[in-house]
């Protein structure tokens, strides 16, 4: 499929969640994916909520990211969820600041306050969520379609750009001179938190900064693993 089959292919099924699966949200992580599909949704000016995780260990690069989207959007505000202060307090006060290094379940057990909890209270409610994940970004989503229910959270979950290529991603965020985290100039091709994300070498895979003392199977924080997720198979 040409690129310019995809885009089209992006937007038509952005117009489809807005118009049949309202009230939806789009879950924007800041990175270069989500900055494609922030642009679609207000060239587009499609009623999607865009919002955000701050998980309070993100780099700076991306509080200056979010500054510029609220000014470069101004129709469509993001919408930033916090972790419940008191978890993250009861966590630190028993493992250390940075007790995630400790072991695969420390780790998860951060995201879980930071991440996992947040997007909870920012789906509830919603019929459908958006996310910019891409097929070929990790082998834990070489299977996932455009679209799948999420049992785990009870609402439909699509992903517009699931083929798109790294370099179509690039190609349109220069081509519309969108904003984007100054940390991708870095060698960061994927961004979380700051002390779970480095820069990769030449021929790394695009994830392998993040979590990047673990094995390449498990990188994932738990916002996209569902283990009662329905898959759809992307209409022609």
């Amino acid at each position: 499929m040409s690129f310019e089959a995809k885009l089209a292919e992006t937007s038509r099924l952005l117009a489809e969640i807005a118009r049949e699966h309202a009230p939806a949200v789009f879950a924007n992580s800041l990175g270069a994916e989500d900055m494609v599909l922030t642009h679609l949704i207000a060239t587009l000016d499609l009623p999607i909520q865009i919002f955000s995780l701050d998980t309070g260990r993100l780099p700076a690069e991306t509080y200056t990211l979010l500054q510029q989207v609220g000014e470069r959007y101004p129709g469509h505000p993001v919408k930033v969820y916090f972790p419940d202060a008191a978890a993250v307090e009861a966590y630190v006060n028993q493992n250390g600041i940075n007790g995630f290094y400790g072991s695969v379940e420390l780790r998860k057990a951060c995201c879980h306050i930071r991440k996992i909890e947040p997007l909870k209270r920012a789906l509830a409610g919603q019929a459908a969520w958006i996310t910019g994940l891409r097929r070929e970004q990790s082998p834990t989503r070489q299977d996932l379609s455009d679209r799948e229910f999420d049992a785990d959270n009870g609402l439909m979950k699509f992903n517009p750009l699931i083929e798109w290529t790294e370099k179509e991603v690039w190609a349109y965020l220069r081509d519309n001179q969108v904003p984007y985290n100054a940390l991708h100039d870095k060698h960061y091709p994927s961004i979380g938190c700051a002390p779970c994300t480095r820069a990769i070498a030449v021929g790394e895979d695009v994830r392998a900064g993040r979590w990047w003392w673990e094995n390449p199977d498990s990188k994932e924080c738990g916002l996209h693993v569902q283990q009662s997720a329905v898959s759809f198979l992307k209409k022609p």
